[in-house]
């Protein structure tokens, strides 16, 4: 894996983005922290899947990267223990062809995935995005109420990131938060994947489309499945 003589890391005065990496392969493993610390990131790691339990219990993390095939408790079950009591951003490695697997990471509540084996370019580009998607902002300077979006039982306080239904809140990992304010902006417009692949992940024209449908299935769970109409063969809309 290469990476740049001077790759770009945080500055000095900014804490350290804290990254949880599960691997089981020991020479992958200390090839990512490797890399991955050079890019400013300050790393920790579990060569399987009930050790990074623990560590994700008895730390902080900013972002977690979890293999699918771990010994003990696989990736997909640990993704979804720390489901159980978080929102931190999730990225899933998968071996090539193992499309099975990424589906069940992604319905386990991953944000992302990249298939191995994958570039450190690749995997740094992947854990940027997310990081934007956790610390996204709407646009500022919003008119008087514009910053809370209500459609029907459905509130969505785009000042504070905050959703509620019926008066309840919902809670939303940052990639689904993203995605219904997409949504949110425009109603009633059908919105297609790839455009979501490009504004919510930052995919190009190559990006798997498994993601949009997935994090769109997790939202109808959560907010009602008649919320997000499927419009077959172009995308999604989303019901005022």
């Amino acid at each position: 894996m290469s990476s740049p003589a001077q790759p770009p890391g945080p500055s000095a005065a900014a804490r350290p983005v804290r990254v949880l990496l599960v691997e089981d392969d020991e020479l992958m493993r200390r090839s990512f922290t490797v890399a991955l610390e050079r890019y400013g990131y300050e790393m920790r790691a579990a060569a399987d899947g009930l050790a990074g339990l623990e560590l994700f219990r008895e730390e902080s993390f900013d972002l977690l990267v979890l293999d699918v095939m771990l010994p003990g408790l696989d990736g997909i079950g640990l993704c979804r223990r720390v489901r159980e009591t978080s929102l931190v951003p999730v990225l899933m490695m998968s071996a090539r062809g193992d499309g099975l697997d990424v589906v069940a990471g992604l319905e386990a509540g991953a944000d992302d995935y990249v298939v191995k084996p994958v570039d450190t370019y690749v995997l740094v580009a992947r854990i940027r995005s997310l990081l934007r998607r956790a610390t996204y902002a709407p646009a500022p300077d919003p008119g008087p109420g514009e910053d809370v979006l209500v459609f029907g039982e459905l509130s969505i306080d785009t000042a504070g990131m905050e959703v509620s239904l019926a008066g309840r809140p919902v809670a939303l990992t940052p990639t689904e938060l993203k995605l219904l304010l997409e949504f949110a902006a425009r109603p009633g417009v059908v919105l297609e994947r790839h455009t979501l692949l490009r504004d919510v992940w930052e995919y190009g024209w190559d990006g798997d489309s498994r993601v949009v449908d997935l994090c769109v299935q997790r939202l109808r769970r959560k907010l009602g499945r008649d919320r997000i109409e499927t419009v077959r063969g172009f995308g999604y809309k989303f019901r005022r």
